[in-house]
């Protein structure tokens, strides 16, 4: 066991350096911002309640942060570390309000170093990351509703849900979860449960979701069809085995650090016979049963589940081990896990940064800031007015938004929007060399594989 004091020692060193390592290698090694960031950024430039391909919370984050700091690429790592950050508290406060000890609060959260979703993977702020608070949220309130039945934890927890999908609609499978769990505890009779205060849970997610349905439909519901499409498959029989084997395969490749962690923390790896508490169903409906859903979403569909999405799932895992093993534990000689997490706590930085150093192909060595400057002194050696509209894909144009200096405004294409335009707004079209060549009214040039077609005031 450690000492009390030495807990919270531990537990705010780790937390520190965490966000100190993660910010700083990626602010080092990396020329431009990652792809997923760049284009939350595109979206912030020209905030709605809804994009092409995700609900608007990642966008609105970035954007906030871009109105106080600008273009400063460490910022938005930054941003992504608070998020991790923020997650492992809510983690600890929660282990410690379920096991009543700080032990256990404190190796929940450094068991998750073992996940690369938690380290390694960190640096790129996207809906991944955005949803990791707000899915550790919604798990901690649901037990404080069934704990306490407190009418505020309902109203809470139908904030978080509906800020959680809002940040991506695969937040309705812990979502889901969450529903099987109430259900079962009405069957269960459970008198912590009133129907009331479920009805004000949903009328607080509705309200909050409501602008985005709103938007959803008088945009054709593009941003469902768009993760429609993400997760269907190409239609073969064979996918819906061949594509959940791989999966299941895949996750249990990304938990061995995790699994080796656990081993130093357990006297033997033996389950004894598992009491059926109402705490390990809690575990069960909120952390088991969203990855079994993933499970039979490949299954039935055939979809093939990429890796990133799992990034919120395995959250509680720490808790679930210890919950599961608890009578297992041993904390009498910790150097061991001590030292296995020290070599993966610091193999995952500095993996990042020598991936990052030695590898020149990747999209964070894009010059991004280098071609906003190129653009910029065509545009004013052109024209006079500012740049206020960048038209095209997320990335490339997406880059003009970010970097070059009056911020302009991202739109993918100008679909239904000309006559939203101003002619004083000076706009830039990015695309295809040898389309845009042919049709540009105004000043054209290249920056490979890039055309710009750029339209202003002489």
């Amino acid at each position: 066991m450690i000492a009390k004091k030495n807990i919270y020692k531990v537990y705010y060193l780790f937390l520190l350096i965490h966000l100190f390592l993660w910010t700083l290698i990626p602010s080092l090694s990396n020329v431009n911002l990652p792809l997923d960031t760049i284009e939350a950024l595109a979206w912030g430039s020209n905030l709605d309640w809804g994009f092409n391909k995700h609900p608007p919370l990642s966008a609105f984050f970035v954007e906030v942060f871009y109105q106080i700091f600008g273009n400063q690429d460490w910022v938005y790592y930054f941003l992504s570390q608070i998020f991790i950050i923020s997650t492992f508290i809510v983690i600890f406060k929660f282990a410690f309000k379920f096991f009543d000890n700080l032990n256990y609060a404190l190796f929940s959260v450094l068991l998750l170093e073992g996940i690369f979703f938690y380290n390694f993977t960190t640096p790129e702020f996207n809906v991944n990351i955005a949803q990791l608070p707000f899915w550790v949220l919604s798990i901690f309130f649901t037990w404080n509703c069934v704990k306490y039945n407190r009418v505020s934890d309902y109203i809470l927890l139908g904030l978080v849900i509906g800020l959680g999908i809002l940040s991506k609609y695969l937040f309705l499978y812990l979502v889901a979860g969450i529903i099987f769990f109430f259900i079962y505890q009405l069957i269960q009779k459970n008198k912590n449960i009133k129907i009331y205060n479920l009805i004000i849970l949903a009328l607080v997610s509705f309200i909050i979701l409501s602008p985005h349905i709103y938007w959803l439909t008088k945009n054709n519901f593009t941003t469902l069809t768009y993760a429609l499409h993400r997760t269907s498959g190409i239609g073969n029989f064979s996918d819906h085995i061949i594509f959940p084997f791989t999966f299941i395969l895949k996750q249990i490749g990304i938990l061995i650090p995790f699994f080796i962690l656990a081993y130093f923390l357990i006297k033997k790896f033996k389950i004894k016979k598992i009491v059926v508490d109402n705490r390990k169903i809690f575990l069960f409906f909120t952390v088991l049963i969203p990855i079994i859903l993933m499970i039979f979403t490949s299954l039935v569909m055939g979809a093939k589940i990429r890796t990133m999405w799992m990034t919120p799932f395995y959250t509680f895992f720490g808790i679930l081990f210890l919950e599961i093993f608890k009578k297992n534990l041993n904390f009498d000689n910790l150097n061991k896990f001590f030292f296995a997490f020290i070599v993966i706590f610091l193999i995952s930085p500095f993996t990042y940064l020598a991936i990052s150093v030695s590898n020149d192909f990747k999209r964070t060595d894009y010059p991004g800031k280098e071609i906003a400057r190129l653009v910029q002194n065509k545009w004013d050696d052109n024209f006079k007015n500012d740049i206020k509209i960048v038209v095209g894909d997320e990335w490339f144009a997406g880059n003009l938004s970010y970097h070059l200096i009056s911020r302009p405004k991202w739109i993918i294409d100008l679909k239904g929007k000309a006559s939203e335009l101003n002619n004083l707004d000076g706009i830039i079209y990015t695309g295809n060399p040898k389309v845009l060549k042919q049709i540009c009214p105004g000043v054209f040039g290249t920056i490979k594989p890039v055309g710009y077609c750029m339209i202003g005031t002489r």
